[in-house]
């Protein structure tokens, strides 16, 4: 599986987990529809929610005239994943991070999702 393929699926795997509260393994195992599961994809999701407080603080630490709790859950999420990338995917520079941020806010998220991501990372940075 591409890396933008997993982060697609990690994105829509911690959106049904955090929004539906379902486990995270079963919601991997949904965006996958019976494929094997990806390493990255496995790795992000869990990185994701393992460290979801601490990636938050740093978000809310760069946020301007925003709060979290203010925050689309689709751009929360995808913050959340570049976040985690940045902090602690050594294997994955944090341009091609912030890139991919950028690709999937645009692709999923409202129609400045994309500004309002790079914003927030090119900030984290």
């Amino acid at each position: 599986m591409k890396r933008r393929t997993a982060r697609e699926k990690a994105l829509q795997a911690l959106f049904q987990t955090i929004t539906s509260e379902i486990d995270t393994d079963e919601a991997i195992e949904h965006v996958v529809e019976g494929h094997e599961v990806d390493d990255f994809l496995y790795d992000l999701v869990h990185g994701v929610m393992k460290y979801r407080e601490e990636l938050d603080q740093w978000i809310s630490d760069n946020l301007d005239h925003w709060t979290l709790a203010r925050l689309a859950k689709v751009e929360k999420t995808v913050l959340r994943m570049a976040a985690y990338e940045m902090k602690y995917k050594e294997d994955v520079p944090t341009q091609v991070a912030i890139n991919e941020a950028i690709e999937l806010a645009k692709i999923f998220g409202e129609e400045d999702s994309g500004k309002f991501v790079n914003g927030v990372l090119s900030k984290m940075v």
